[in-house]
């Protein structure tokens, strides 16, 4: 049963609801919301035909106007590939000193290299290039292998140790903890770690390493890039500083690979990874 009534004041009928004595007036809506209404539905009518928009069993409807933000993107995409290809061909033909050199091919070098750094080096040596354990520290200016950009480009390019690469740098410490007994692997580790911190150099560990280390790390431990012996008598270490981590990469050193990336990634590709390499700071 309805319970609507007229309003006394007012003289308009109310809806039929009440709260604690309180009626509602049913108004109509205003005019100029109703017909706003009317035209937000012609509107989405005349949308849905004029663009896609029903879906369908494996499509949707076309629209008439024939739009596709698909082929829109894949404008925008190819404006934006024509508009850097002067400068990628540019970067293809020229030695990578040259991109150095010149202002214009060195930053656009850098901003794609920063790009493709993040899609394949970060996994690695982190988004900011400051390596873990293991993995180098790409902002210092320890270089195993050379920091010139074009020991960088090589690098990249081949690898380390990555036997599918027949041109990849390839070296590998033996593991003394066969040939050493263990008071010697201790005796080596404490010189060791003296290097790096300038203590006590007169200990019995001198003569090991002299015997063992030297052809490779040289006889002042300041390591070698034609062999990738690390330096160590600075303060960066790959695998830990403490004597049981030095110790124990004396006794069986890990060795770490590094993919060489010119079949995956192209000429031009690693030739802007290298001059963003090089940007980091710590390139020679």
């Amino acid at each position: 049963m309805s319970d609507k009534k007229i309003d006394d004041v007012t003289g308009i009928s109310t809806t039929g609801h009440e709260w604690d004595g309180i009626r509602e007036l049913d108004n109509p809506m205003p005019r100029w919301w109703l017909w706003t209404f009317y035209a937000t539905i012609v509107w989405a009518l005349a949308y849905t035909i004029a663009y896609p928009a029903w879906p369908l069993i494996s499509s949707a409807t076309n629209g008439m106007l024939g739009y596709s933000s698909r082929a829109e993107l894949r404008t925008e995409l190819d404006g934006a590939v024509a508009a850097r290809a002067d400068y990628a061909a540019a970067v293809a033909a020229a030695p990578v000193e040259d991109i150095i050199a010149d202002e214009a091919l060195r930053q656009f070098a850098t901003s794609a290299g920063a790009a493709a750094f993040k899609v394949n080096c970060v996994q690695c040596h982190g988004s900011g290039a400051a390596g873990s354990a293991g993995y180098p520290n790409l902002n210092d200016d320890e270089w195993l292998w050379g920091g010139t950009p074009e020991d960088i480009r090589v690098t990249i390019a081949h690898g380390i140790r990555f036997e599918a690469d027949g041109k990849t740098r390839f070296s590998e410490m033996p593991a003394f903890g066969g040939m050493l007994g263990r008071d010697e692997v201790t005796a080596l580790a404490t010189h060791v770690k003296a290097l790096g911190e300038g203590g006590d150099l007169s200990g019995p560990g001198a003569e090991l390493f002299a015997n063992n280390c030297a052809s490779c790390h040289g006889e002042a431990g300041k390591g070698d890039i034609t062999l990738g012996a690390p330096d160590l008598t600075d303060a960066i270490w790959l695998y830990g500083s403490t004597s049981a981590d030095i110790a124990a990469q004396i006794r069986a050193p890990r060795h770490g690979v590094m993919p060489g990336w010119i079949d995956r990634l192209g000429e031009t590709t690693v030739k802007e990874l290298t001059v963003y390499v090089h940007s980091l700071g710590g390139g020679q």
